[in-house]
C-alpha cells in the first residue's frame, strides 16, 4: 500500500483521512482540489489539471483525495490501493454544510486563497449542496462497476460505509501498514 487514493461524496471527509493515512504511512498527501482551484475560483484547465496529476502521481509513494473523473484514469491505474469513503447521504450532507459554515465563519483560506461563499453555496447552480445530492446517487450507482474493474486489476480496494468503520480500520490496520482482503463492491 504505497500509492492510496482516497474517494467520496463531497463531505465524506476525504482529505482528513486521507492527511491521517499519510501522516501514518510517512508519504505524501495530496488534494486534487489544490491543483484544480485557482484564484478567485477559478478551475485549471482538464489538459493542466492531468498535466499537474500525471507529475504527481510519478512519485513512489502517496496517498490522493479526490473524485475528478476527468483525471480518474489517470490516478486510478496507478493507484495500488482505492478507498471509498460511502457514507449515508444524512453524514455527508450534514459535515459539508457544517464544514461550509466553519470555513464561512473563520474566513478560511482554502486553494489559491478563496474562500467559502454562502451566497454561492446556497443560492446558486453551483451549490455545493446540490452537488452533494446529485454527486451521492451517482457514486452509489457507478463507482460499484468501476471497482470492480479494479478489483479485477489486483487492487486493493476498501468501503466503508461508515466513519466509525473508517476511522477503526486507519486505527488498527493503516498504523501497520498492514492491509486486508479486498472488499466486494456489490451492486
Amino acid at each position: 500500500m504505497q500509492r492510496i487514493v482516497v474517494f467520496g461524496t463531497s463531505g465524506s471527509g476525504k482529505t482528513t483521512f486521507a492527511a491521517s493515512l499519510s501522516n501514518r504511512l510517512a508519504i505524501p498527501a495530496i488534494e486534487i482540489d489544490s491543483l484544480h482551484w485557482g484564484p478567485n475560483w477559478t478551475p485549471a484547465s482538464k489538459q493542466t489539471l492531468r498535466d499537474r496529476l500525471m507529475h504527481v502521481t510519478a512519485g513512489q509513494a502517496w496517498v490522493i483525495d479526490g473524485n475528478y473523473s476527468a483525471v480518474r484514469d489517470i490516478v486510478w491505474q496507478r493507484a495500488d490501493t482505492l478507498i471509498w469513503l460511502d457514507y449515508p447521504m444524512s453524514t455527508t450532507f450534514v459535515r459539508v454544510l457544517c464544514r461550509t459554515f466553519r470555513r464561512w465563519w473563520t474566513n478560511e483560506q482554502l486553494w489559491a486563497g478563496n474562500r467559502e461563499r454562502l451566497s454561492v453555496q446556497f443560492f446558486s447552480r453551483d451549490s455545493l449542496f446540490l452537488w452533494v445530492v446529485q454527486t451521492w446517487r451517482k457514486h452509489r450507482r457507478d463507482y460499484p462497476r468501476l471497482l470492480r474493474s479494479q478489483i479485477q486489476q489486483g487492487k486493493q480496494v476498501l468501503r466503508f460505509r461508515t466513519p466509525a468503520d473508517a476511522s477503526h480500520w486507519l486505527q488498527s490496520n493503516a498504523s501497520r501498514n498492514q492491509t486486508r482482503e479486498p472488499v466486494q463492491c456489490p451492486e
